[in-house]
């Protein structure tokens, strides 16, 4: 399984924290990107249209051409930003 976290503003608007999706439909966080954006409109906006969007996959930043696998950890938050 691939282990999808969501965190911050993400969690609140997407209505959950984490999930587990079956990996072999994935082969890079792109086509996640794209599946998860047919869940609606919320989704599309916060997740694959966000040119913000921070990812991570092992708790590495990755981008959107980043491969996963089986057994990976993979973390959408927003921007982090400092005062």
């Amino acid at each position: 399984m691939l282990n999808v976290f969501y965190f911050a503003s993400f969690r609140e608007a997407l209505g959950q924290s984490q999930e587990q999706l079956p990996p072999e439909a994935y082969q890079t966080v792109a086509c996640l990107l794209d599946d998860l954006a047919q869940r609606g409109e919320v989704w599309q906006q916060a997740l694959k249209d966000n040119l913000n969007l921070q990812i991570a996959v092992n708790h590495t930043l990755a981008d959107r051409k980043t491969e996963i696998k089986a057994g990976d950890e993979i973390a959408f938050f927003p921007p982090v930003t400092g005062g």
